[in-house]
């Protein structure tokens, strides 16, 4: 049946109405803008906001199941939060050289996307809107790569882009032009084939980059492959996670639990023992906790002797991969950590929040967040002056 002049009109009216929000265009993804403000919303413990200003940085924190990576910043007292919707973002890191944040987002396919502070393309730095959001991070490019590879940490190693293929058990690189190649994955993987990069064995998740991939060091939940794997039920936890050295492709430390976010704070190496919540380092080949925390440990970055640490609840199906942690007294957060005392500084918490994967403070890409504000004063008027008039595409 031929639709009537009005039916058609009304059809060509919700096209031409579809994909005008700023927000869904930047991500393509006609639900970014209906993000729930429950999830947003946040308490705040102690000298948190204190902490972050004097370290002269924004602290972004992506939250992989709720699909929200948020940005914190903090100048002469006054707090600024603002988030952008990816789907499942992971891993975050900053390259210093060419100053643009990089975040992978672990869905199928996964995605890495490069941001930059949006002076860097204005044609009309004089608006109000370029004067307020002329710091904002916007995309300038994305990468997309197999699913299969599930995407973890990131890290900027020599100038090149690395990060934790976590199905193949590698670190693979990732190149600006496309696509990616192993690049280094430890012993135990290597069989009379080949490595054995078909299925995830070890959960090898997190890089604490040093000057070469040599120099690093990886994080994982197992030593070597068995039958039984990381995402079973029957997976034993306990004492069984490790850190690989670069160099060897051996163990060099043992008995963590579920392992996750190895970092070096100077010449210490630190890890989140996320299974019983703790944040600690690691001497002579052993984990010495400095504090537990309440919740899943995991996301750490180190600035001048403060950490700041991000907690997750426990996923009701993997409750048996938090054997140090009682569900209900579990939370979502990022704590601000004095190394040298152990002592929690403050906290930002989110109420109705779940998993927090990365926590990054974003050094030389001098930001002030995303555009899209949480509880603050830009007008969605003025986010659509920004993206229209300030700036050059």
């Amino acid at each position: 049946m031929k639709p009537s002049g009005s039916e058609l009109a009304a059809l060509w009216a919700h096209h031409h109405g579809e994909l005008r929000d700023p927000h869904q265009v930047i991500v393509q993804w006609q639900q970014a803008a209906a993000t729930d403000p429950d999830l947003l919303r946040f308490r705040v413990r102690g000298r948190f906001w204190e902490a972050l200003e004097a370290t002269g940085q924004t602290l972004v924190v992506t939250r992989e199941y709720e699909h929200i990576v948020v940005a914190l910043h903090a100048a002469r007292g006054r707090p600024r939060v603002s988030y952008l919707r990816v789907p499942h973002p992971s891993g975050l890191a900053v390259d210093r050289r060419r100053r643009r944040l990089l975040l992978a987002s672990t869905r199928n396919p996964n995605m890495i996307v490069d941001l930059v502070p949006a002076r860097r393309f204005l044609k009309s730095a004089g608006t109000q809107a370029a004067r307020e959001l002329g710091s904002a991070l916007l995309p300038v490019s994305c990468r997309y790569l197999p699913g299969g590879l599930y995407l973890h940490d990131l890290a900027v190693i020599g100038g090149r882009l690395f990060g934790n293929a976590v199905a193949m058990n590698a670190v693979v690189e990732l190149p600006p032009e496309g696509g990616f190649r192993p690049a280094w994955w430890p012993e135990c993987i290597d069989g009379p084939r080949g490595p054995r990069f078909d299925r995830n064995y070890l959960q090898l998740n997190s890089i604490a980059a040093g000057r070469t991939l040599k120099e690093s060091y990886f994080s994982a939940s197992a030593a070597t492959p068995s039958a039984r794997r990381p995402g079973h039920r029957n997976f034993a936890v306990e004492g069984r996670g490790v850190l690989f050295w670069g160099k060897t492709r051996a163990v060099v430390a043992t008995g963590l639990t579920r392992p996750h976010s190895a970092r070096f704070g100077g010449r210490t190496l630190w890890v989140a023992n996320s299974g019983h919540g703790e944040l600690g380092r690691i001497v002579d080949g052993r984990f010495h906790p400095l504090l537990r925390l309440p919740g899943w440990t995991r996301g750490l970055c180190i600035h001048r002797g403060v950490a700041f640490v991000g907690t997750s609840r426990v996923i009701p199906r993997f409750r048996a991969y938090a054997p140090g942690l009682h569900p209900d007294r579990c939370e979502s957060g990022v704590h601000a950590v004095e190394l040298k005392t152990g002592r929690i500084v403050g906290s930002l918490v989110w109420p109705r929040g779940n998993q927090i994967f990365a926590v990054e403070l974003t050094g030389a890409v001098h930001t002030i967040g995303f555009p899209f504000r949480v509880g603050g004063p830009t007008a969605p008027a003025k986010i659509r002056e920004f993206f229209f008039k300030a700036t050059a595409g």
